[in-house]
C-alpha cells in the first residue's frame, strides 16, 4: 500500500510538472505592467524558500525594499510564485522568475494574499539590476528578453524586452508610465 501511495505521488507531480510547461504570456509594456500592478520598487532579495502547499510546490521570496517607485510598501515584503524544488522534485513553470539571495531587482507587484505579493507579468514584471565593475553604471535587463511572449498584434511570439538600460532611463519611464496612469484615473 506504501509503494502504491508513493508511485502515485510520483505520477501526480511528474503530470502536474508536464502540465505546468504550457506557459503563454501575453506581451506587456511598461504602461500596461504600470497599470496591472499595485506597487513597484526596486528590491534585493533577502531569501528564496520552495515548500509544499495544498499538494503543489510553491517558492516564497523576501525582498527588502531599497526604493519605491509605485505604492507604499513595507521595508520588506514576500513574493509567492508557483514552482521550485523540494529535495529531488522540482516543479517549473516557464515564465516565472527566479530570484537568489543578493540579486538586485525592480519587479512590478500585485497582492496575491493578506501579506504576500506576486510579480504582475511574472518575467515581464521582473528587471534585473547589474553592475559595469570598471564603470559602477546600473543598468537593468527585462527577464522576458530572453523568453518567448505572445503580441497580440502580430500574433506571434517575440523575445524581445529591455536590455542594459541605464537605471536612471528606467526610472525615468516608469514614473512616466505612473503619471499617465494617474491621469487616466481622474
Amino acid at each position: 500500500m506504501r509503494i502504491r501511495r508513493q508511485i502515485f505521488v510520483i505520477v501526480t507531480a511528474l503530470l502536474a510538472v508536464t502540465t505546468l510547461h504550457a506557459t503563454t504570456l501575453a506581451r506587456l509594456n511598461i504602461d500596461q505592467l504600470a497599470v496591472a500592478a499595485e506597487d513597484i520598487a526596486r528590491v534585493r532579495c533577502a531569501s528564496v524558500e520552495s515548500r509544499w502547499e495544498d499538494g503543489a510546490i510553491w517558492t516564497v521570496m523576501t525582498f527588502n525594499v531599497v526604493e519605491t517607485m509605485k505604492g507604499n510598501l513595507p521595508s520588506q515584503v514576500t513574493v509567492r510564485l508557483p514552482g521550485g524544488r523540494i529535495g529531488h522534485l522540482t516543479a517549473t513553470v516557464d515564465g516565472t522568475p527566479k530570484f537568489n539571495p543578493g540579486s538586485d531587482a525592480i519587479v512590478f507587484l500585485e497582492r496575491a494574499r493578506s501579506r504576500e505579493f506576486t510579480v504582475t507579468g511574472w518575467v515581464q514584471g521582473t528587471f534585473r539590476i547589474s553592475r559595469n565593475r570598471a564603470t559602477s553604471r546600473e543598468t537593468v535587463t527585462q527577464d522576458s528578453s530572453t523568453f518567448s511572449v505572445f503580441d497580440t498584434g502580430t500574433r506571434s511570439f517575440h523575445t524581445e524586452g529591455i536590455r542594459q538600460m541605464p537605471v536612471e532611463q528606467f526610472r525615468a519611464r516608469v514614473a512616466a508610465a505612473v503619471t499617465r496612469q494617474g491621469d487616466r484615473t481622474r
